[in-house]
């Protein structure tokens, strides 16, 4: 057991080689593992459901960093063009650079990193799962576009979790078509039946919180492949 840390949540800014990202993080006392949030579509930190999911994992005994991917001028630019959302390498080189921060900070050194992705995140936390294959113990992807990873599927190895809702039908024949090429040993794909793709049906959200934190709880604190 980690020695304990006050669970309080802290603003945080996460240096990268390319800008400054303002995060927040929270550690419980006796984290096994911290999970770092890539958001998705127009979203940020602020979004109310990662943060209720959040919620949910410190609960089950794990930190949290949700982490703004785009700076303000970014956001703002994106709002117009809508194309920094897509732009995984970017939002993965972001990911990469919270990673590195996650393994310096004095709160979470040593702990195993997971990673939750929604939409276009999904896809950008398996590009930098790949690129950290040390530190990113496992994945999860909430209503999120893997199949955008492509080439990198396969060098995926660590524990992945795909979560759809069972009216999203376009974005589950595109996680069923990134399932397969996966190369993670050990994969799965979860519909939450009567979800449409931002689970605001009622009891949706609460079940892909438990996925997750049952997922991150499993494989965080010993998966070795």
């Amino acid at each position: 057991m980690r020695s304990a840390h006050p669970t309080a949540e802290e603003t945080i800014v996460v240096e990268t080689p390319e800008v400054s990202l303002e995060g927040n993080l929270d550690v419980p006392a006796g984290a096994e593992g911290v999970v770092l949030f890539a958001h998705g579509s127009g979203s940020s930190r602020h979004s109310p459901r990662n943060r209720f999911v959040a919620g949910r994992l410190r609960g089950a005994g794990l930190g949290t960093l949700l982490v703004d991917l785009l700076t303000e001028a970014e956001e703002a630019e994106d709002a117009h063009t809508g194309h920094l959302r897509f732009d995984l390498r970017l939002l993965a080189r972001r990911l990469v650079g919270a990673i590195d921060w996650l393994a310096e900070n004095e709160r979470t050194r040593g702990l195993p990193v997971g990673l939750f992705g929604a939409s276009t995140g999904g896809g950008a936390a398996l590009l930098a799962a790949v690129r950290r294959p040390e530190q990113v113990r496992a994945v999860v992807s909430r209503g999120g576009r893997p199949d955008l990873a492509g080439p990198v599927l396969p060098e995926v190895r660590c524990p992945t979790l795909l979560i759809v809702g069972g009216r999203d039908e376009v974005v589950i024949d595109l996680n069923e078509q990134a399932l397969r090429y996966l190369g993670a040993p050990v994969k799965e794909l979860r519909i939450v039946p009567g979800a449409t793709h931002l689970f605001e049906e009622p009891g949706a959200l609460e079940e892909v919180a438990r996925l997750a934190a049952d997922w991150f709880v499993r494989y965080l604190p010993s998966y070795t492949a």
